[in-house]
């Protein structure tokens, strides 16, 4: 079995590493800053919300943490740093090398609200993908239940990484959210900036 890498690409250790990249010029051998983007979690984020019920999914991916701004995307990678062990361990369980991973809050609208974290799935390309495995970041996490404006989170992992350079959908019991495809230029606009700046 081919080992486990965190994030679902090879260059994840520069994502828990620190804000100097491995990068260096070739002339002066100095290493070359990293540039930070300017959005935040927020502008990343895919809400579904009904009544009862609010989920807040973060894509977790090379791509879009990229586009961060210094303090998202270091408080991001200190997350993911911390879980690591746990993230390996589940991908590896479930056979998967590359993982795709989201970070995923619950919010309950009202008392004694249940939600089942397997039924949150992300479609692309007719393809729908379901969390192979769970690493639960509050207590409360495994109880499927929720006090009035409680909430949990936990690290999803899917078996393939999530297409955030494509139009993907989120989508949980009856609620799809298609807020993606309208992020898609946001992310470009963003990441042009990022490079104009670098260069």
């Amino acid at each position: 079995m081919k080992a486990v890498t965190l994030l679902g690409v090879a260059a994840a250790a520069s994502l828990l590493a620190s804000p100097v990249s491995a990068q260096r010029d070739t002339a002066t051998a100095r290493p070359v800053a990293q540039v930070y983007g300017t959005l935040s979690q927020n502008d990343v984020a895919i809400r579904l919300r009904n009544d009862e019920l609010e989920i807040r999914f973060v894509p977790l991916d090379i791509r879009i943490l990229g586009v961060l701004a210094r303090d998202a995307a270091e408080s991001l990678r200190g997350l993911l740093a911390s879980r690591r062990v746990a993230i390996d361990s589940a991908a590896r369980h479930n056979g998967v090398a590359d993982p795709g991973l989201a970070l995923v809050g619950f919010f309950a609208q009202r008392d004694g609200v249940r939600f089942d974290p397997q039924l949150l799935t992300v479609t692309a390309s007719g393809r729908v993908l379901r969390p192979l495995a769970i690493v639960p970041l509050s207590p409360r996490f495994g109880s499927h239940q929720l006090g009035l404006r409680e909430q949990v989170m936990g690290l999803f992992l899917y078996e393939d990484l999530i297409p955030v350079d494509a139009i993907f959908e989120v989508s949980y019991e009856s609620q799809i959210s298609r807020e993606w495809e309208r992020r898609l230029p946001l992310l470009e606009r963003e990441r042009a900036r990022i490079g104009a700046r670098a260069r």
